[in-house]
This record gives structure tokens, sequence and C-alpha cells, in this order.
């Protein structure tokens, strides 16, 4: 039976924990924050996501049409347009954002350790949505299939080998709902043959850059504003469900710009 639910996963930002991390006016460097984040909807949608983008991609200047869509290399009014094209869609999106400075230094020292750790709490709440979801949507068995943007350092084989080892474990501090989750369906694309990878590419990136700082130091929350309505909840609460910061809030030392993140999600 086909699944119910399909779940695109993009990143924000890179996992590199070297130290030299980016400074207002300067290039260079590793960025402040990594996020790994997700668009959802249901499988019986997975067409109309592909008229979604197209509608995006017609706005664009000739010159950018046949390209994918990708945040980082759209300016500012575009960078409206295409977040406004996936606001008032039938999406889900959740982002799990860590602030990788304040990690200790030795703490994740395995390749992708810290991508795969991000990871477990993003299939945590992508299986929780699809659990609350699941008594409006009737077709399929129930499940989500999960789809990454392929990252060249990540082997999916060993990832699967991940989850599986975690649901094997059944140790209560993971909280994963194991019925909705299709481990061995997961699968990697490269960002341009999906463009559901596309859309959750604008919603990750979206979501950022309300925290990560541009070559100016400043961030831009007009985005995270307008994708609030997308964004997974529960009874209002967006900070436990829909985008949880790694390491929680209380930890964080968040400037006045990067405040206004936390305002529109209800964390402060």
């Amino acid at each position: 039976m086909a699944h119910s639910f399909v779940a695109y996963i993009d990143e924000a930002g890179d996992d590199g924990l070297t130290g030299k991390y980016r400074s207002a006016g300067r290039g260079g460097g590793a960025s402040h924050w990594l996020t790994i984040g997700a668009s959802v909807w249901r499988q019986s949608r997975d067409l109309d996501a592909v008229q979604w983008a197209k509608a995006i991609l017609a706005q664009m200047p000739q010159q950018k049409r046949s390209k994918p869509l990708h945040f980082k290399e759209l300016d500012h009014p575009q960078r409206v347009m295409a977040i406004d094209g996936i606001c008032g869609k039938p999406i889900r999106c959740i982002a799990v954002i860590a602030n990788k400075p304040i990690i200790p230094d030795g703490m994740y020292p395995a390749k992708n350790q810290l991508y795969h750790y991000m990871c477990r709490y993003l299939i945590e709440r992508i299986s929780w949505l699809c659990r609350d979801l699941r008594p409006t949507v009737p077709e399929g068995d129930g499940r989500v299939k999960i789809v990454f943007s392929r990252r060249r350092a990540m082997n999916y084989d060993d990832f699967q080998s991940y989850m599986q080892h975690m649901r094997d474990l059944a140790d209560p501090e993971i909280k994963i709902h194991w019925p909705v989750i299709d481990v061995l369906g997961i699968e990697a694309f490269d960002h341009g043959a999906r463009f559901g990878l596309q859309l959750a590419d604008l919603a990750v990136s979206g979501l950022t850059a309300a925290l990560e700082p541009d070559f100016y130091g400043n961030v831009e929350p007009r985005f995270a504003r307008m994708l609030k309505p997308t964004v997974y909840n529960r009874n209002g609460n967006y900070m436990s469900y829909g985008t949880k910061l790694v390491p929680p809030l209380d930890k964080l030392q968040l400037n006045t710009q990067q405040q206004e993140f936390t305002a529109i999600f209800g964390g402060g």
C-alpha cells in the first residue's frame, strides 16, 4: 500500500565545528547555525507540489527558470516571492536548529555525528506530525516516505542502519513514533532532481534566515513570520514541535534581532 505522507528533508548552514565562524564584514568561515528541516504533505499531493514549484519558477527572470530553486541563489525580492509561493499551500514545515558555536569541543567528533543527532530530533517530529494527521488522511498505510537532499559526505545506507539501531534500542528517550516511519524506504536525491526538495530548501532556509547573520551581521525574520502558518505546532506550541532549538532556548544567547524568532514562535 502507498505511503500516506512524504517528507522532503534539506539543510541550511553546515555541520562544521571548526571554531572558525563567520563574522560581520568578513567572508569565509563556518555558519553559526545548522538547520535540518522538512516539508511534509500528503503523498497524494506530490504532483501538486511540482506545480507549486513551477509556479514560483515562472515568476523568475528568464535566465533562472531552467535552474532548480535554491534560496541562496535568489535576491531578496525573489526570496519573498518564493516563500509567498509556498505559504497557504497544504504543507507542514519542521526545523531543528543547532547553534554550533556553543557546542562544547569534542562533543561530536565522528563524521556526520551532529547531522545524525539533529536528524533524530527531526524524524521524531515528522513521526508525531504524521501520527497527528493520520485521522484526517485516510489514504495510504499511515507511513511517511522520507526523501533527503543528497549530501556528498553522507552514506544513506549507514543512516538507515543508524535508524534501525535506534529503533532496536527501545530507549524511552528516543520518542520516534516508529509505526509511521519507513526506515528501509529512506532515499536521497540530488537537489535538482525533486521539486519537493527545492520547496524544502526554501522553507528551511527561510526559517534559518531569522537566526543566521548575513555578511553585515543582520538577520531576516520576515520569512519566519510568513512561514509560521505552515510550521507544525500542537495547541499553539511551536518550539517543542515545529521549531526545536538545540541547545534549548535558556542556554542560548540570542541578540535583539534573533529574539524576534522566539517572539514569532512563542518561545520567550
